[in-house]
């Protein structure tokens, strides 16, 4: 009798074994100057066996990316979901700062082979989680400057996963590093809301007459 369960984990092992050695490869030698080949023998298959899950490398860099960035696209329909207030805009960028952390091998790749991410449009796809993300903490009826405020909080974070270690003159642990660029970001989302708040208060208070569109502001925190 055919153990079909135990046949479908190793074949889901091995197709793991894959991506991951495949991106340590990728990384270490450069995207163009890994084959299948090598791929294959250092996870200790042949080409053949490399062949029956992956055609090609492209197939192998998608499904590493759609890997790693399953978790962001979940939490971008949890956003979608919640109220839009200042306590789910620092959620949001507390998920996404564990996932930029568990992706920041990928990230790094992507930043060091952009021609290849053009190429296979991953940029693209990468760019547009960012600018959902971008709309979902950004305080509602926000104006422009509040707006600008919410996409440079998503860039820090960005920046802390691809740049920020190299400009710090000590040493200073990934979680530590990782924690502060959340503090950073935070604060830049809470000042945004708070701002827009002020402004709420201005246009919707007494003798204005108006409700304005920033009333939908979340109130001070």
């Amino acid at each position: 009798m055919t153990d079909t369960g135990s046949t479908r984990v190793r074949r889901g092992d091995t197709r793991q074994r894959i991506r991951d050695v495949a991106l340590r490869l990728f990384a270490a030698h450069g995207y163009e100057k890994t084959s299948l080949r090598e791929i294959a023998e250092e996870i200790g298959v042949t080409k053949a066996a490399l062949y029956y899950h992956f055609k090609t490398k492209e197939d192998i860099l998608v499904a590493i990316h759609d890997d790693f960035t399953g978790p962001i696209d979940e939490l971008i329909a949890w956003g979608r979901e919640q109220p839009r207030t200042v306590e789910t805009a620092r959620e949001i960028l507390r998920r996404y700062s564990l996932a930029l952390e568990d992706a920041s091998d990928l990230f790094r790749f992507m930043q060091e082979n952009a021609a290849v991410i053009r190429d296979l449009s991953l940029h693209e796809r990468f760019k547009e989680r960012s600018r959902v993300i971008a709309r979902l903490i950004s305080p509602p009826g926000a104006p422009l400057e509040e707006r600008v405020r919410a996409v440079a909080a998503l860039y820090t974070m960005h920046a802390g996963v691809f740049a920020i270690a190299q400009h710090l003159d000590e040493e200073v642990g990934s979680e530590e590093r990782r924690l502060a660029v959340l503090r950073v970001a935070e604060e830049m989302v809470v000042r945004a809301a708070e701002k827009c708040g002020r402004e709420s208060a201005r246009t919707d208070g007494p003798g204005t007459g108006g409700s304005g569109s920033g009333g939908r502001g979340p109130a001070p925190g």
